[in-house]
């Protein structure tokens, strides 16, 4: 893995909307950078100092994008990169409403709608099923981090883990892992998929700003 491989890649994706603010929003030919542009507001005078515009250089901006392109350009490599040995992260940063969910999970409705765990899940599989090694373990933990403090959403799932545990983060020569979390071990995607659905049942989940998939 070389060094542009092993360096943090950031990506855009811009929700759609009916009116998109076209006179705000700028993006570039090669559709890897944004330009925003602000206009100042009359009632605070001739004197204005604030800043009006900004401009961003990303990996890529993902606009009008379907649920496969975007695990295509953001995540697949990552997932390959993982099954060889490589820690991988995906981190998704938006506010309330910004689409976090849908990016991270997808929809139910339609198999076409499936975000990025779904097709990380399925990848691993598939990549299970034509490993030559026929003793592949594939372990699953779900943990939420909402006001510093750590919750096990898969806490009430019989485990191999201790559930009953005061989850702490730990650092070791062998690497960063979380003391408590239970750890579910699974042989098949729809073993995977129900895990994931029950932990985002309302119950256990907690909105936040920011979603975290993770591969080790």
């Amino acid at each position: 893995m070389d060094a542009v491989e092993k360096r943090v890649h950031t990506f855009v994706r811009v929700k759609p909307t009916a009116d998109f603010a076209q006179d705000m929003i700028k993006f570039g030919p090669d559709n890897k950078s944004i330009d925003i542009y602000i206009k100042k507001d009359a009632k605070k005078g001739v004197v204005n100092n604030r800043q009006t515009d900004w401009s961003f250089r990303l990996d890529g901006v993902l606009h009008n994008t379907s649920q496969e392109l975007a695990y295509e350009t953001v995540a697949k490599k990552l997932v390959s990169d993982a099954l060889i040995g490589y820690n991988g992260t995906i981190m998704c940063y938006g506010q309330t409403g910004a689409g976090k969910t849908y990016t991270m999970t997808g929809a139910t409705a339609e198999y076409k709608h499936r975000g990025i765990i779904p097709r990380a899940i399925q990848q691993v599989f598939k990549a299970a099923a034509d490993s030559i090694d026929p003793f592949v373990t594939v372990r699953i933990s779900y943990l939420e981090i909402y006001n510093e403090t750590l919750s096990d959403l898969l806490s009430t799932v019989t485990s191999n883990g201790t559930g009953d545990t005061q989850m702490t983060v730990v650092d070791c020569p062998q690497g960063v892992y979380v003391k408590g979390l239970s750890i579910h071990s699974v042989s098949h995607e729809e073993d995977a998929l129900n895990l994931l659905f029950e932990a985002r049942k309302p119950k256990y989940y907690t909105s936040s700003d920011c979603f975290i998939y993770w591969l080790s």
